[in-house]
């Protein structure tokens, strides 16, 4: 049998805050065991576990992995609005005039991801 992806791990300096904004931003739920001050902080979602740890560096290049987001009950830009609200910034604006594309936000310490179009978006345009 192959492997599963159990975590995708995120070095942070502040794990408990890191992991705060990410369960606001995937409506999971930050571990039960998870207090400020702890050196890792797990969150669950319906889509993915993220585990942050914290390590003594802070990010000084580009992401080698990222996540890319895909609202369930909200358009790419209903969503993206929603997580600079929650702390993220716009880094880039992919969008084009025909609805297609994406945003790249980084989460308060940096590190980058991606608001992609949700499943009505994509299917009221005919693009996968």
């Amino acid at each position: 049998m192959a492997s599963l992806v159990r975590h995708v791990t995120i070095d942070c300096a502040d794990p408990h805050a890191l992991a705060g904004f990410w369960a606001q931003a995937l409506e999971g739920t930050l571990g039960e065991d998870d207090n400020p001050g702890d050196d890792e902080a797990v969150v669950e979602s319906a889509g993915a576990s993220l585990l942050f740890i914290r390590v003594p560096e802070g990010k000084s290049a580009k992401n080698r992995v990222h996540l890319d987001l895909q609202p369930q009950d909200r358009s790419r830009d209903e969503e993206a609005d929603r997580l600079v609200a929650l702390g993220a910034t716009v880094l880039a604006d992919h969008r084009n005039p025909d609805g297609t594309g994406w945003i790249t936000l980084a989460d308060p310490e940096g590190n980058e991801f991606c608001v992609e179009r949700s499943k009505a978006e994509r299917a009221a345009t005919g693009a996968a």
